[in-house]
């Protein structure tokens, strides 16, 4: 394998004709890694980053999968007393409806849609995206960010992969031996392919130019995650 750059392969959840019950398993093992392996720890970080003292706040994520991302928010904001109010974007409707029921009770909008195509009325505070940003080219992400940042009040953060020969090879094992879904076999080591090092983020950023301050973090387990305050 070559880690030096960015890989280009196709995942199999990119495929338009997946049965819902083979997305469903796949969004509730995805919930259990990022349960289990720090994902959801990093997505509240990256959140309180940008909330700061407030008690009330609309939070957005761009290709929400199952929701378990705003799950993971929610209950956070529960515990802390905050107000938070939901939305969810995804072009995948198997991902939306299984959000639905993931998110049931929440106060909780989803879309179906391409980010892209969504322009909001009234601007969420915080956008982010999880485990989103490597299905895509380094250009294509530029322009994801300057919408990010357009669409949003507070700005953005991104929680994605580091592109590491440790993280590819412990994930194919893990699955391996803890995974009963095709789909988080197949995608799991392939996503590490497509992540990023640090110089990528960097070269993403400064192409980018966004106004305000952007930082790079790195986390356990192989995460990156990237704050920009507006």
């Amino acid at each position: 394998m070559d880690f030096t750059q960015r890989a280009n392969t196709r995942e199999l959840l990119d495929e338009d004709d997946i049965p819902f019950a083979d997305i469903r398993k796949n969004m509730e093992e995805l919930e259990v890694i990022n349960t289990w392996l720090g994902g959801h720890v990093i997505t509240v970080a990256g959140f309180k980053a940008l909330l700061g003292s407030r008690k009330s706040v609309h939070v957005c994520e761009v290709g929400c999968g199952g929701g378990d991302n705003l799950k993971a928010i929610a209950k956070w904001c529960g515990k802390k007393g905050i107000d938070v109010r939901l939305t969810g974007i995804d072009i995948k409707d198997s991902c939306v409806d299984y959000a639905q029921i993931n998110l049931k009770g929440l106060n909780a909008h989803l879309i179906t849609s391409d980010f892209r195509d969504v322009q909001f009325q009234e601007k969420p505070d915080i956008i982010f995206s999880s485990l989103f940003c490597h299905h895509f080219t380094n250009e294509e992400i530029v322009k994801m960010l300057h919408w990010k940042k357009e669409q949003s009040n507070l700005g953005f953060f991104i929680n994605d992969l580091e592109r590491n020969p440790l993280a590819y090879h412990s994930i194919r094992l893990i699955t391996k031996w803890i995974s009963s879904s095709y789909l988080v076999q197949n995608d799991a080591p392939i996503s590490v392919t497509r992540g990023f090092s640090r110089k990528d983020w960097s070269a993403i950023l400064d192409t980018a130019a966004l106004s305000g301050s952007s930082a790079i973090h790195w986390r356990w387990a192989f995460r990156w995650l990237i704050l920009h305050h507006s």
